[in-house]
Formats: C-alpha cells, structure tokens, sequence
C-alpha cells in the first residue's frame, strides 16, 4: 500500500491506496509541534495491519517539517516528500515557483490528470476551490501546467476572527442557513459565512474561468476539494465536480513519476 500523508494548517490528511484505487483515509488535527515519535505513534495506530510499500507527503506547515522528514527518513520504503526539486511534472508558470505550495502543486497535478481531458479527448483547463484553512481558487491549464489563482481566509479562519475581534458576535455552527436573510445573530453569521463564501467563490471562479476562455477558448471544469467543501460547495452554483481527494490523488501521483524519475529515498524501518 501507498500511504500519502498531506499536512495541513488545520487537518491532516492521510489515505492509503493500492495503485489508483483508495483503500483507507483518515483526517486529524495537526499540531505544529509535535515531535517525530508523536507522529510515529498515531501513523502506527491508524495503519495497524497495514503493509506499506511507500509513503508520499507534503506539508503546508514550516514548524512540522523537521519532525515530518525525520519519521520520513527512518521509514524502510521508498518516500517522496514534495518540495523544490522534486519531480511532479506539473509547470509552474508563475513569477516565483518556490512561492507555490507543495499542497497546490500536487492538487494541480490531479486536478490535470483527473478532469482535464475534454470529452473529444482534448486537454482543457481545469479551476480548482480548495476549501481548507485558507480558500485557493486555482487555474491549471489544459497541458497541466499550474497558472496561478487566488487565496482568500477560509470559512473557520474568518468565523474565528468574527467571534474573537467583534464584542457582540460568538461563535455559532457553521451550517447552511435556511435562507439569507438572518432574523436573529446566528443565522446573519451563518449567512454571511457560508453564503458569503459561496458568492466569494462564484464570483472568483467566474473571472477566472472568463480569463482561461480568453487564454485557451475552453471552458474549465470546476472542481471543489477540501475538508470544508461539503460545508459550501451546495450554495456555489460554479462547482461542476467534487472530490474531495484530490490532493492525496495528486501525491499518489507525484510519488509515481518522482520514483520512476530516480528521486526519493529508502532507509530503515524504525
């Protein structure tokens, strides 16, 4: 089984496969601090059983690094971490490669290989809404190469600051209103969370799929993806496609074409 382990600011991901096909997932809290051996604790007890062939991951959280590549590195399978330097075969056409997340650049490389073949065997773009701590609106083109796209706060993040930064405000349930107009407090915020969100990614993804039109003459496909998707893709009315995960699609990937090119490493089973 390959493992892929994709470490977010708020959750991580990991999911086994065996060859393109999801076996298992597993979402958890991410703690920035925890140490090697913390790790290796909670992957031994959610893959109890399990026989690993190799691990693929990425992180979007600086402090968990060391900890990450030191477990990484006492593992006896093969392991590709994404980061510069490594192999994905996915373009970066932006000003500043190394600016661009490990996590969006694998999500880009699904997102291609997933959705981005017209139904006359064609390549067209793909937009991708990735609803996790942050919100990432990104445009890959119809020959896989990352463009760019927008970031905006997330869903969790702009409710935490409301409930933190104004005195009248709390916390509430982040669900779907019944409708926008709130009579009371906690169905104005839900409204203005969730279906703020929703006009938020309408509006991006409609200016951004009107520039990929102008680019290439395609219309994208829409995909939405994160942990927060099922929370807001039903009030979008641009999310075509769901998946909610792309992005350890997009390391089982990145593994194969790492480890096919001579990248990655092997060590010893801890």
């Amino acid at each position: 089984m390959l493992l892929a382990v994709d470490v977010g600011n708020s959750q991580t991901v990991l999911a086994t496969f065996d060859g393109d096909r999801r076996v298992g997932g597993w979402r958890v809290t991410t703690h920035a601090h925890a140490t090697a051996d913390e790790l290796r604790l909670l992957w031994r007890g959610l893959l109890a059983g399990t026989e690993l062939t190799g691990v693929a991951a990425c992180s979007t959280v600086p402090a968990l690094l060391p900890a990450l590549r030191e477990l990484l590195g006492s593992l006896a399978v093969p392991v590709t971490l994404i980061g510069p330097g490594v192999r994905t075969g996915v373009p970066l056409h932006v000003d500043n490669p190394r600016e661009v997340g490990a996590d969006r650049v694998v999500t880009a490389l699904a997102a291609h290989e997933l959705y981005g073949t017209a139904p006359d065997g064609h390549g067209r773009p793909v937009v991708v809404v990735d609803f996790g701590t942050s919100t990432n609106v990104d445009a890959v083109g119809p020959d896989g190469q990352f463009l760019g796209g927008a970031l905006a706060p997330g869903v969790e993040v702009s409710h935490d600051a409301l409930a933190t930064r104004a005195a009248q405000l709390r916390s509430v349930e982040l669900r779907v209103p019944p409708q926008a107009i709130g009579k009371n407090t906690v169905a104005a915020l839900q409204s203005g969370l969730v279906l703020g969100f929703a006009g938020l990614v309408d509006g991006l993804v409609g200016r951004i799929a009107a520039e990929l039109v102008a680019q290439f003459g395609t219309e994208p496909v829409v995909v939405a993806t994160g942990g927060l998707h099922p929370l807001v893709a039903d009030s979008c009315s641009s999310i075509g496609v769901r998946e909610p995960d792309l992005t350890v699609h997009g390391l089982r990937l990145a593994f194969g074409r790492d480890q096919a090119s001579g990248g990655g490493t092997a060590s010893r089973r801890p």
